[in-house]
């Protein structure tokens, strides 16, 4: 795409947010902070988002829209990937015809030695990786998910390994409701109508 650029950024990012001028809609990086991980990283002010980082980062889907962007972002667990636009090249592009993409071969839920060793759980909500230096076991029940806020019962059991969660449903919880309400209602038709 035109001359579009990889950037990663490990968080936090130092990079504000807003909505591109014009027709196409789009996300632009309204600021960078002066000697932010995103300034070190090459991101600079006004460069338009083509793309994004996931919800857990295993593909990058197109910044067209603000908000969807900074939740997506506020979701990836690790170092968040862009592709951007810069200079004469911002807004020639309709990221909203833009398909999704896989994210480059060298992302994924990068973690340190150290991280590794203490990563054991994982928010089924938003991806965030526990790797902090107290044990999960031992915060308390009003612990909640530093990136979305969850609570510690929405976390499962992580295998930093094979990056994937041990037990838990990996649903959040108003679907997981809704899944069972639906299938208690379902059941509940189904034995009416055979009345």
């Amino acid at each position: 795409l035109h001359d579009a650029l990889p950037i990663s950024v490990e968080k936090p990012l130092g990079i504000t947010f807003g909505a591109k001028r014009g027709g196409e809609g789009g996300v632009v990086a309204t600021f960078v902070a002066p000697g932010s991980n995103a300034a070190a990283a090459g991101m600079k002010s006004g460069d338009q988002i083509l793309y994004h980082s996931s919800f857990f980062g295993e593909e990058l889907w197109p910044g067209d829209n603000v908000g969807f962007t900074k939740t997506a972002i506020n979701a990836c667990p690790n170092e968040v990937d862009f592709i951007v636009l810069r200079g004469k090249d911002v807004g020639t592009v309709n990221v909203k015809r833009l398909p999704k993409r896989e994210a480059p071969k060298k992302f994924g839920k990068k973690l340190t030695a150290a991280q590794k060793s203490r990563a054991t759980h994982i928010c089924l909500d938003c991806g965030f990786i526990y790797a902090l230096k107290v044990p999960f076991e031992e915060q308390d029940s009003s612990y909640v998910c530093p990136q979305c806020l969850s609570g510690k019962s929405r976390f499962s059991g992580y295998d930093p390994e094979t990056g994937k969660t041990i037990g838990g449903t990996g649903l959040p919880l108003a679907v997981s409701l809704s899944l069972g309400i639906g299938l208690v209602a379902g059941i509940g038709l189904i034995a009416v109508g055979l009345n």
